[in-house]
């Protein structure tokens, strides 16, 4: 009787193994291509650190994707880091407007020290109150106003629906707006 027991035992373990392992992507074409991309973006970029960063980032969007279907990989690769350096160069862009625009109405509203004090104290207030909410509620925040990400990409990246970032976005503003009200000057 124990031998018959051990063969089940093996047998059901065996069905759950199979049943367990996760269907893995089809890679193989991919990881070929590593070092070729840290080359052509390392030239491109004039940065290895940035090269290497976006090689990880275009590799970990592959993964997430349905890659199988891919015939071309080295090219799929290229244009995939391709499209994550422009939307970089974009989210860059637009932060350092916004960085910009507000430096300018702090120095042309007023040239007073005070003026500047309260602006650095209503940024700490801000720093202070998001960290008093929920990750989601941050991302969203900083995704969105920050980076310039809409509540489309957002909920792709947290793997929610649009709705629920704009719940969390509404949840957000309405923390600030309570912790910031007696912060005006």
């Amino acid at each position: 009787m124990p031998g018959l027991i051990g063969s089940i035992t093996i047998h059901a373990s065996s069905q759950q193994h199979t049943a367990m392992t996760p269907k893995l992507p089809r890679t193989h074409g991919f990881f070929e291509h590593y070092e070729e991309l840290i080359g052509t973006w390392t030239r491109r970029l004039r940065n290895r650190q940035q090269a290497e960063d976006l090689a990880h980032d275009t590799f970990v969007r592959v993964l997430e994707s349905d890659s199988a279907a891919v015939e071309q990989p080295r090219a799929y690769l290229h244009q995939t880091a391709r499209n994550i350096a422009v939307d970089g160069y974009r989210r860059e862009d637009r932060r350092g407007a916004m960085e910009s625009e507000a430096i300018d109405h702090s120095v042309s509203s007023s040239g007073d020290p005070e003026h500047f004090m309260h602006a650095i104290q209503l940024a700490d207030s801000i720093e202070r109150a998001l960290t008093e909410l929920p990750i989601n509620c941050r991302k969203v925040f900083v995704w969105q106003k920050i980076e310039g990400l809409t509540q489309a990409e957002i909920a792709e990246r947290l793997g929610l629906s649009k709705n629920m970032v704009e719940k969390y976005m509404i949840r957000t503003l309405r923390h600030l707006r309570d912790r910031l009200d007696g912060l005006q000057p």
